[in-house]
């Protein structure tokens, strides 16, 4: 099902910002879908047995923060669920910070305004930066989260990868 169908799948600023990136990209229109699930799957390893999915066509969405001279630096990093991010080295250079940490679950879901086990790169803050596997991006249809945990979003990796505020980042993830 076409994802901007049905807005009632989504958080509300996933929908509004996939609102706002079809208004500027034609292909989201038809390329980004969504599908309900049952919520105790929205763990990736559990719904990728249930559904029969292949893991590696699953991007996690992981929230990592860290500070410089008092300023917190956050970020979300998608990874393919194969791998993970690489948050002691690679995320913590691409900060500038001496060290990188996930958010606690309860600070990522309430401000990111997600539910737990469906934050998803599409809507955070304005201030969040977007990092993204390039191995994401050169995937095909990838799974992430739609900022619930009833459903699931799908479209492919480069659409992804040119999501406006997006950086491709090559060797953020480890095997």
């Amino acid at each position: 099902m076409a994802a901007l169908d049905h807005p009632d799948l989504l958080a509300p600023g996933t929908a509004a910002a996939l609102r706002s990136w079809a208004d500027r990209d034609d292909r989201v229109a038809s390329r980004v879908t969504v599908a309900s699930i049952d919520p105790d799957l929205a763990d990736t390893v559990a719904l990728t047995a249930a559904y029969d999915l292949p893991l590696d066509a699953s991007a996690n969405c992981v929230v990592v923060a860290g500070r410089r001279a008092g300023d917190e630096r956050v970020a979300a990093a998608v990874v393919l669920a194969t791998t993970r991010a690489d948050v002691n080295s690679a995320i913590k250079r691409l900060l500038d910070v001496r060290k990188a940490s996930f958010l606690s679950i309860d600070r990522a879901v309430a401000e990111s305004a997600m539910e737990y086990g469906g934050i998803t790169p599409i809507g955070l803050p304005a201030g969040w930066r977007v990092l993204v596997d390039s191995r994401v991006a050169e995937s095909g249809p990838v799974i992430v989260g739609s900022g619930l945990r009833r459903s699931k979003v799908a479209m492919p990796g480069d659409l992804l990868a040119a999501m406006p505020g997006v950086e491709v980042v090559e060797g953020l993830a480890l095997d």
